[in-house]
Parts: C-alpha cells; structure tokens; sequence
C-alpha cells in the first residue's frame, strides 16, 4: 500500500505537511482518530502542491521549484544566451576571445554541470608522418 511507504520512508515530512496544511496530527493515526484512507487523501492533495510540501520535495528534489520557478530559469537561460550571442557577434575577435557561453541555471535534483576532461596525447612525428603519408597515397 503506497500510503503506509510514504509513512515508513518519510515520516518526519509527512507529520510536518500535515500539520502545516491541514492541522492534522500524525499520532492521531496511532490513537484510532485518522484513518489510512483519510491520510491517502492529504497525501494526494500534498502531491499537487510542488514547492510548498516538504514531503514532496523529499520524495523527488525537482518539486521544489513551482512550474514558473521553471519558466523563469528558462527565460533567464534564454537571455543570458541571447546576451552572449549579441556580444560574440558585435565584439571584435579579439575582445570577443575570452567570452564563455555562460552557463544555464541549474535546477533542482540536477547536479553542477563539470567541464569535461580534456583526454588525449599529442602525435609525435612517427604518428604525423604516418597519417600525412596516407593522405598524399590515396
């Protein structure tokens, strides 16, 4: 029963949504005064309620924004890049040189982004001279 899971595995942020929400006790659940049922559907209730409930956020982290928390990052991530493409076409080379694509903001449940590693070698002569070579045989 998803009910008594959500009891079992989050029982700390269930009791403080329902408290905070509805003025309900927990214990009560214990005392013979609140149903299964009944919790279910507070539970359900909690569940639309992204960036409010704490029980929410601890089951996914990405419900800790509200739909326009999200729209506004995504607005933001657009005029940064807008920003950035402006300058990149209106700045001279060699201004332009040290500008970054700024990064896009990052949301809940995702991590930094991490530049990636530069992996590889440098030819040595031997190498160079290999592949030049096949290129003027064929």
């Amino acid at each position: 029963m998803a009910v008594v899971r959500v009891i079992q595995e989050f029982p700390d942020e269930l009791e403080a949504d329902l408290a905070e929400f509805f003025n309900v006790d927990l214990l009560d659940l214990w005392h013979g005064r609140l149903s299964l049922r009944r919790i279910g559907v507070l539970i359900r209730s909690l569940m639309a309620k992204p960036g409010r409930s704490t029980l929410l956020m601890a089951m996914d982290k990405r419900t800790a924004w509200t739909e326009p928390d999200y729209m506004l990052a995504r607005i933001s991530d657009a005029l940064e890049l807008s920003n950035y493409l402006f300058l990149k076409a209106n700045l001279d080379a060699s201004d332009a040189h040290g500008l970054e694509l700024p990064p896009p903001i990052t949301r809940p449940g995702e991590t930094e982004p991490q530049p990636d590693p530069v992996h590889g070698h440098f030819s040595d002569a031997r190498e160079l001279n290999t592949f030049f070579g096949r290129l003027t045989t064929a």
